[in-house]
């Protein structure tokens, strides 16, 4: 088993934002001297979405932080298969107490981050629906201190850009960290043209999507998780070319099944292209993403909310499955 460090997640996350955005897509501005943090430890990020929902529509949301965040659950890579692997949750152990913190291996906790205040994050080539191109994002403040931006009262066009189209987060920095820009561009919308799949032991399972036109950097993602809602036991990552299809291999899925199911398992199928810039603590993202999601027939898996949607003598058990 190959355990799924800090450093090889933040190896991970890197290498997708060099596969999948505009590579050296940050700029920082003229005129500015102050050291830059380390370009593997991710600190923060600037995420533009299309959500599919009904309606759908465009959001867009950032956090940037003074450090890292603890990724959870933490997850050793069980199998490799192609772009695909499966990855099952581990519990380190610490001796003493991480207080606010967390314990991400053993003996070693992690601090949660602080976000930051990073002046004024201006977006442009993402068009409201009153037909700007642009817009400052609103600048949030929680009660415990806490920074955040989204577009806030804006409402914005869906898609909010076209194939292709330039994007631009502008940070005009502050005491924290100088200004910066990254640059990405807009993806079309995912359209999965395959039908909900069902997963059955020793069988493949082929999703298949609208592929983008020539040229575009988009990655695609697909993460399927049967077993949510009667405690986490594992998932299947992929990590794929942008080409319209990929095959999950069925001794791969075999595996997952054997660790436990649960009601209402999903696929997620994402496309999302990822550029990057650099503030004084690390690395953040520029992600544009669209996903969409679909239920998963296992076999002998009835999933359930409550005992009516049972046969008797059946009943909906915790773990949102009949039996």
């Amino acid at each position: 088993m190959r355990a799924r460090t800090l450093a090889s997640a933040s190896s991970l996350v890197l290498a997708l934002a060099a596969c999948g955005g505009d590579d050296g897509g940050s700029t920082a501005d003229a005129g500015v001297d102050a050291p830059l943090g380390d370009p593997t430890i991710l600190t923060g990020s600037v995420d533009v979405v299309l959500v599919d929902a009904d309606p759908k529509y465009t959001t867009i949301n950032a956090v940037v932080s003074d450090g890292a965040k603890p990724v959870l659950p933490i997850l050793d890579t069980m199998t490799t298969d192609g772009d695909c692997r499966l990855l099952i949750p581990a519990y380190p152990f610490c001796t003493t107490s991480c207080g606010t913190g967390v314990c991400v291996a053993d003996e070693t906790c992690m601090p949660y981050p602080t976000s930051q205040d990073v002046g004024t994050i201006h977006v442009t080539g993402v068009h409201t629906a009153a037909g700007a191109s642009e817009l400052d994002l609103t600048h949030i403040v929680g009660s415990n201190g806490a920074h955040s931006y989204q577009q806030g009262a804006t409402t914005l066009a869906y898609p909010g850009f076209a194939e292709g189209d330039p994007i631009t987060a502008a940070i005009s920095g502050g005491t924290f960290t100088p200004p910066f820009t990254m640059s990405s561009t807009g993806i079309a919308p995912l359209v999965v043209t395959s039908a909900p799949p069902t997963i059955d032991r020793n069988t493949p399972v082929t999703v298949t999507w609208t592929p983008p036109a020539s040229g575009a950097t988009s990655r695609i993602l697909v993460k399927v998780e049967i077993s949510h809602h009667g405690g986490f036991r594992g998932q299947v990552e992929c990590d794929t070319a942008d080409d319209g299809s990929l095959t999950l291999g069925g001794p791969l899925l075999t595996q997952l099944l054997d660790l436990g199911v649960a009601g209402f398992p999903t696929i997620e199928t994402e496309r999302k292209v990822v550029s990057s810039g650099l503030t004084t603590a690390g690395r953040v993202e520029l992600t544009v993403s669209s996903a969409i999601a679909q239920a998963v027939t296992i076999p002998g898996v009835i999933s359930c909310t409550d005992d009516t949607e049972c046969t008797p003598p059946a009943t909906c058990q915790d773990d949102l499955t009949c039996r």
